[in-house]
């Protein structure tokens, strides 16, 4: 029983020393790992940019291979719509022919794509997948892609929000200042007119005229109290 029990052991730790070079070997094929967006937002009409980069444990080589797959938001089979061996090769049937260029570089680990003028009809999950031989089991991370249309309205950045917040009260202080300095002007104005004196300018320039109205009147008086006089007087 002891020879059995020990061959069984030594039959068991053999095992495992021919399975260890492949157990590496799975270890190093399973090395290369993705990062991708998980969602991105576009409007539409204006390039949106699709990253995507990778990290492979083998040498980068002429035999690596990205490929961007694509599923409508409603759903249904994914297509493939874009592949980079070498050089890039978009699609050239579909919706998204001659809308997708290639940004990345891949001696960098970047993978990128850029798709140009989106449309609504685009909003679906993109899937970026690289294979760098032996490296060619990965994850599979997934981008969502949402377009929407930008409003008419004016789109308030932080930075313009910021200003609006600094320069909003002066331009309130200004206006006030100036609303009272009006007011004030107009109180001036209006107490000069009451209170106008005519200058010894104006006063020379003005033409003279005779008191004939005050000579007038006054023999007119002296006249009465002469009649009035006689009248008092006795015979």
């Amino acid at each position: 029983m002891r020879r059995r029990g020990a061959a069984g052991a030594g039959g068991r730790l053999l095992l495992l020393l021919l399975l260890l070079p492949l157990l590496l070997d799975v270890c190093n094929v399973l090395s290369l790992e993705i990062k991708a967006s998980p969602k991105v937002r576009a409007f539409v009409g204006e390039q949106v940019l699709l990253k995507c980069s990778f990290k492979s444990s083998s040498p980068i080589t002429e035999s690596l291979l990205v490929d961007w797959t694509y599923r409508p938001l409603a759903g249904g089979q994914m297509e493939t719509v874009f592949h980079y061996q070498s050089v890039p090769h978009p699609t050239t049937a579909g919706k998204f022919k001659d809308r997708i260029s290639w940004v990345g570089n891949v001696a960098n680990g970047d993978a990128s794509i850029a798709i140009q003028s989106p449309v609504l009809s685009d909003n679906g999950t993109f899937i970026c997948s690289v294979k760098n031989p032996p490296d060619v089991y990965h994850n599979i991370p997934q981008t969502v892609l949402v377009v929407t249309e930008r409003g008419l309205a004016f789109q308030l950045t932080s930075a313009a929000l910021l200003s609006i917040l600094v320069f909003l009260p002066s331009i309130l202080v200004v206006i006030l200042l100036l609303v009272r300095m009006g007011r004030k002007f107009q109180l001036m104005k209006e107490k000069g007119k009451c209170g106008y004196k005519k200058s010894s300018i104006e006063v020379s320039d003005e033409p003279e005229h005779t008191d004939t109205a005050g000579c007038g009147g006054k023999l007119r008086e002296w006249c009465l109290n002469c009649v009035d006089t006689d009248e008092e007087d006795p015979y």
